[in-house]
């Protein structure tokens, strides 16, 4: 009883007041249900892909046409790398494309221009300039081109030698440390927003470039479906955190310059900083 009493007369804890980093409401917007790409994976995984249908629009075109066509129904992930990338679509790459699908779009490793709505304090070795743009993509530049840059979980084109730039029928994703070194090489044409360890946590194959030896240790693919061809019951609906306004700069000025006793080194990486994603409530 007298535990009860003392706790009782304990006076309450006030909730600590917002930080000016956390986003509100309003800073959270809906992606749209044409840019949500569903690949659902044997056992019933599901990864959700984010569409840069502004930045790539040809190569997404394909994505989109190749999931309205199935064509990745009963492929498979066949490639994973140690610290490096997950890869899927049709092991012999030999597999036809459906109608409708460029095999050579045009190059995208590119984007129009550099316009972030905040902008990293410092350089990287890979760009004279970073930054995130209002929509929540992280992008680059050298003072010259502008690109989209290959983070962890964002969805790249694989593709041969020149000129081939890759049909989009086989995506990857990097699973290890970021693949900037990709950057400007290889287009980038998502972000995943849900279900990336089902992705990162598979075994990695020993033999050349992370390829599965045989069938059976691939991961196979149930079905690849824009979440807008969905019954609308089993759409899955996503935010992403909007990156122009004061709070999103709060919480990327407090990643480059965090509190002690973490060590600031006057700056930070892009792909360190990019936007939350959420379901939507």
């Amino acid at each position: 009883m007298l535990s009860l009493l003392l706790f009782a007369a304990a006076p309450l804890q006030a909730a600590p007041p917002p930080s000016p980093a956390d986003p509100i409401e309003a800073d959270w917007r809906a992606i749209p249900d044409d840019e949500l790409l569903v690949m659902t994976l044997a056992n019933g995984r599901q990864v959700v892909i984010r569409l840069a249908a502004g930045m790539a629009p040809q190569h997404v075109g394909n994505v989109r046409t190749l999931a309205r066509a199935h064509w990745w129904d009963g492929e498979s992930v066949y490639r994973v790398q140690e610290n490096w990338v997950a890869q899927w679509g049709d092991a012999t790459e030999k597999k036809p494309l459906p109608a409708g699908v460029t095999d050579r779009p045009a190059a995208e490793f590119e984007i129009a221009a550099f316009r972030p709505a905040v902008r990293l304090a410092k350089a990287d070795s890979y760009s004279t300039a970073s930054g995130i743009t209002a929509d929540g993509w992280p992008v680059a530049s050298n003072g010259r081109q502008a690109w989209l840059t290959h983070c962890y979980g964002m969805v790249g084109v694989a593709r041969d030698a020149l000129p081939s730039t890759g049909s989009g029928a086989e995506l990857f994703t990097p699973i290890g440390q970021s693949a900037r070194r990709l950057d400007r090489n290889y287009t980038v044409v998502g972000r995943i927003v849900e279900g990336m360890p089902y992705l990162s946590a598979l075994p990695r194959s020993d033999a050349a470039m992370g390829m599965y030896a045989t069938a059976a240790e691939r991961t196979p693919i149930v079905s690849v479906r824009l979440a807008s061809d969905m019954p609308a019951a089993e759409r899955p609906h996503f935010q992403y955190r909007r990156a122009d306004n004061p709070r999103f700069a709060a919480a990327v000025a407090r990643r480059e310059h965090p509190e002690a006793p973490m060590v600031s080194l006057g700056g930070a990486a892009v792909c360190d900083v990019l936007p939350g994603v959420r379901r939507a409530p």
